[in-house]
């Protein structure tokens, strides 16, 4: 008898991981297949997909599993999940996380918000919502948020061996990171037991949401001449708060002396300055704040900081749009 709670047409019970690179669902998703595997006898295959810069980068893991009869011959991404989760709420901005879900399916959301508002941010009507402050229990324990949100996972697949995952963790840490071994086994408890859940019941008949494939912006046909460069120094407007792995750098200006080792260290001139006058009537060049559309979170500028004007915050929606002081670079006029 299957031990599978649900199977496609194929046969398979399929997870897909969305997070950005850094994050640690690469690895994830082969200690979730390898349990899944090596702990219970079901057949499984894992793979992921990103780009070439994968740190910051948008990042997918892929994770099948089908009774032990059954062969894996499909090795195609996972476009219509049973379970979703989404390890950084800053891929709402940049990639439809939910595309493909089964309206009974389960999306697990690493965040500390209530339910209902991540509900409305994913735009789903009905199914299972499980959220994990994977980032907070990941900070406490000195880990990454992806063991967290392996423990919650193995809670939602309640036919997968909790202790079987912990076989693995000891196995992937203890030659190379021995002291990384019971952190990480206390790490995947709390996931495993401070998951939380609502459920939102899907009318008869209701479908899931539709998969759509990102198509590229240049094809054979809108293809750009070569050598051209359509957006010179794009380094500067892009955005990079995608990159952000759960925290910025928090300005306290009655305590900057404007020393500018902030600016020194900064790797994406992320800080604003205006012309002003000292006490003494002396031209001197004022910090004025914080530009976040390019801070990607680095905390350089924490550590370098001799006063405590810059401090490490865990970023919340909507802070870095509300605190965001403008560059004002003469040749993107307009378009910052």
């Amino acid at each position: 008898m299957s031990i599978l709670p649900k199977r496609n047409d194929l046969g398979f019970f399929e997870i897909r991981l969305e997070s950005i690179g850094g994050l640690g669902a690469n690895l994830a998703g082969k200690m979730l297949a390898e349990a899944g595997v090596l702990g219970l006898g079901l057949n499984g295959a894992n793979f992921s997909s990103y780009g070439s810069e994968k740190k910051g980068s948008p990042v997918k893991s892929f994770i099948r599993f089908c009774d032990h009869d059954v062969e894996i011959r499909d090795h195609s991404p996972i476009e219509q999940p049973h379970i979703i989760g989404v390890f950084h709420e800053a891929l709402y901005k940049m990639v439809d996380v939910v595309s493909g879900l089964d309206a009974e399916g389960i999306v697990l959301v690493n965040s500390a918000r209530d339910f209902d508002g991540i509900k409305n941010d994913l735009q789903i009507e009905y199914g299972t919502l499980a959220i994990v402050d994977a980032l907070t229990i990941a900070v406490e324990e000195k880990t990454k948020v992806n063991t967290a949100m392996l423990g919650a996972m193995f809670r939602i697949c309640d036919f997968l061996d909790p202790e079987a995952m912990k076989k693995v963790i000891r196995k992937t840490f203890e030659k190379k990171y021995p002291h990384l071994v019971e952190p990480n086994i206390r790490t995947f408890d709390r996931g495993y037991n401070e998951v939380k859940f609502k459920f939102y019941e899907a009318p008869v008949g209701a479908e899931g949401k539709t998969f759509t494939r990102p198509e590229p912006q240049l094809g054979y046909i809108t293809q750009e001449i070569g050598g051209v460069i359509p957006a010179p120094a794009n380094s500067i407007l892009k955005d990079l708060s995608g990159s952000r792995q759960g925290f910025l750098p928090e300005l306290k200006l009655e305590k900057c002396i404007h020393c500018a080792s902030c600016d020194t260290v900064c790797p994406d001139f992320c800080f604003v300055w205006e012309a002003g006058e000292d006490k003494r009537g002396r031209s001197q060049m004022f910090l004025k704040g914080i530009d976040y559309q390019y801070c990607k979170g680095c905390l350089k500028c924490v550590e370098a900081c001799p006063t405590d004007a810059l401090g490490d915050l865990r970023e919340m929606i909507g802070y870095a749009e509300a605190n965001r002081v403008k560059q004002n670079f003469p040749y993107a006029a307009g378009r910052n």
